[in-house]
């Protein structure tokens, strides 16, 4: 089944539409969908490294234009919309303390939280209820956002075709690595 869904991923990085796909999925990842764009992205750069950087552009805008939308659920929406995702996720609880401190901090939050495995979703909602200036979240999310997309882009493009041999050889392993981060990301998120 793995195989095969890792198959169907890299059939899909050759697909006309493959980067509004990974648009779609970068940015509703950044404010309520659970699953990351580097599903997408990864096969897809390793399918066509030569638009490594192009993918990176697009998760990287996609996925700042989505956390617009989570930033306006938390500012706008926050009792109907944004506290059932917080809920969802564990973090209901610790919502008022967490809100006099997020801006103190809320620069590291955003940028945290863009790079790791930590769910950017939790952030952008947070950011919108607690008041951060837009400006902040904005360019801490391009400059958080950018770092992670680039990064893989550039791994993935200097280091493509062993890391592509590495992946086939061993995909149990690093979707068993994969599925540990983001289990990882949601104990951060259930515990922090």
């Amino acid at each position: 089944m793995l195989r095969r869904l890792y198959t169907r991923m890299l059939g899909l990085a050759d697909h006309p539409q493959a980067l509004w796909v990974l648009a779609f999925v970068a940015f509703i990842e950044s404010s309520v969908f659970p699953i990351p764009p580097d599903v997408l992205m990864i096969p897809m750069i390793l399918a066509r490294p030569s638009r490594a950087w192009l993918i990176a552009v697009v998760a990287m805008v996609s996925s700042v234009i989505g956390g617009l939308l989570g930033y306006a659920i938390g500012a706008l929406f926050y009792e109907q919309l944004g506290l059932p995702i917080l809920q969802s996720l564990g973090k209901a609880d610790a919502i008022a303390a967490f809100n006099t401190q997020f801006n103190d901090f809320g620069f590291w939050a955003v940028l945290v939280a863009g790079v790791t495995p930590f769910p950017y979703k939790v952030i952008t909602i947070m950011s919108g209820w607690t008041g951060m200036p837009l400006a902040t979240f904005i360019a801490t999310s391009v400059l958080a956002r950018g770092l992670r997309f680039f990064i893989v882009a550039g791994l993935l493009r200097v280091f493509g075709a062993p890391i592509r041999d590495f992946i086939e050889k061993r995909l149990g392993l690093v979707f068993t690595g994969f599925v540990m981060l983001l289990l990882g990301g949601f104990l951060m998120v259930k515990y922090l």
